[in-house]
């Protein structure tokens, strides 16, 4: 069974095309690294996913169901501008929120529930700033802070909306590490990516989009010049990394 199945789809805006006609095949225990360049649709294949927009045509199954209850096996880290980070919640607020689509309506959180979350908490290095507001905290700690979140959740795949910006490299390495121990206990992650430098090291697959599907697959295959020229085009950030080889 495949975790994500993307059948036909396409999304418009005010009348738009953003995304036309992908099809996509997700299979667990691997990393994916969702690439493209700015406005190529990779924030609205997300919002796709998880039933925040309306496609125009096809269809989304999760774990082989199109049913919107499957959306419990999915976790989300946004990108750093969907976030208020002024919000006045403290670090283990946040995390906690990762167990709240286990619960009902008036359920409080049990043992189990504030084990989780504390292992989260642990696996992250940030247990000792549980108390602190998320809006005191550094770029790479609040990134710390939604995967902890997303961890809480126990889901069986992963989304992370461009996780890197903004954070330290420390950080990032603590980030791919926890990616790689996901997906070695048959998990899926899929995380959209900009920096074109370093995926050849973090990913196992690729999708490269730009509005459609240019190509897709092991990334030692399908990340060629070719094939990222062709995603890019005329994209600036795109000669700089033709020049090294």
């Amino acid at each position: 069974m495949y975790s994500i199945e993307i059948n036909g789809l396409s999304v418009a805006y005010e009348h738009k095309r953003v995304l036309s006609n992908i099809y996509l095949k997700i299979e667990p225990g691997f990393i994916y690294g969702l690439i493209g360049p700015n406005g190529a649709g990779k924030s609205t294949l997300f919002k796709s996913i998880l039933k925040e927009v309306e496609p125009n045509a096809g269809e989304i199954k999760i774990l082989g169901s199109v049913a919107k209850d499957m959306l419990i096996k999915i976790a989300y880290v946004p990108q750093r501008d969907e976030v208020d980070w002024q919000f006045p919640a403290t670090v283990y607020d946040i995390v906690s929120m990762g167990r709240f689509p286990h619960k009902s309506l008036l359920d409080r959180l049990n043992t189990t529930d504030r084990t989780i979350i504390l292992e989260a908490l642990d696996q992250l290095d940030i247990i000792k700033l549980k108390d602190r507001q998320i809006g005191e905290l550094s770029g790479g700690q609040q990134q710390r802070v939604f995967l902890a979140r997303a961890l809480c959740q126990q889901s069986e795949i992963l989304l992370m909306d461009e996780p890197f910006v903004g954070v330290d490299i420390k950080t990032e390495n603590k980030i791919i590490d926890i990616l790689k121990e996901l997906v070695s206990k048959g998990k899926t992650v899929l995380v959209v990516h900009h920096d074109l430098d370093s995926v050849m090291m973090y990913f196992d697959r690729v999708i490269l989009i730009n509005q459609k599907l240019m190509a897709y697959g092991d990334t030692k295959t399908v990340f060629t010049k070719e094939n990222i020229s062709a995603t890019y085009s005329s994209q600036s950030n795109l000669l700089q990394f033709l020049k090294t080889d």
